[in-house]
């Protein structure tokens, strides 16, 4: 039976908040995140409480043929060192991907959110979470993130206003498939 991977110690978690910014609207969190975990404690598909829950990618990738009758409520989380072609095809099997962030500093997660809707074809909810920054949000939804599960102290309410910081974007992305200059006929 597997236990949760982990190369000895376990770094910087994500936090589950109460709320969350969803397809721009401030919602409930419906989703249980489990951490990594260095206990020994065994998690099964029997084991596993009932609801919605969000597994460690460690956890998930040799639970997941057993709970394949949980696939509504079961979401996936990748560490930054976890790309998205790990899940690859099974991106579009699962209702939740979150990317953790453990700093505001590893870009990581913005390739694995675009490979995930461009590459993979990912069509769910895609959730933010970790350590990122009001300032980064425009560019977390560019790249197709729909939902946040931020960990900082201001209000949700006022980080709304930040995903539309800008009005126009140069470069082409999940959100506008095309470059400004070919939206204005300039090619």
């Amino acid at each position: 039976m597997p236990k949760p991977a982990s190369s000895g110690k376990a770094g910087p978690q994500p936090a589950n908040p109460e709320q969350l910014i969803l397809d721009g609207r401030i919602v409930a969190n419906e989703w249980r995140l489990l951490p990594q975990t260095d206990e020994e404690t065994e998690i099964t598909a029997e084991s596993l409480a009932p609801g919605k829950v969000i597994l460690p990618y460690s956890l998930w990738q040799p639970l997941r043929s057993a709970l394949a009758p949980r696939k509504a409520e079961i979401g996936v989380w990748l560490d930054s060192d976890e790309t998205a072609d790990l899940i690859g095809k099974n991106a579009g099997k699962l209702p939740l991907i979150a990317v953790h962030f453990p700093a505001f500093a590893d870009g990581r997660g913005f390739t694995t959110a675009r490979l995930l809707r461009e590459r993979y074809g990912y069509q769910g909810e895609l959730r933010a979470v970790g350590a990122f920054m009001r300032d980064q949000l425009t560019y977390l939804r560019r790249c197709g993130f729909n939902a946040f599960a931020y960990e900082g102290e201001q209000p949700l309410s006022g980080l709304l206003e930040s995903l539309n910081d800008f009005s126009e974007s140069y470069q082409a992305a999940v959100d506008q498939p095309q470059s400004l200059f070919r939206r204005r006929g300039l090619v």
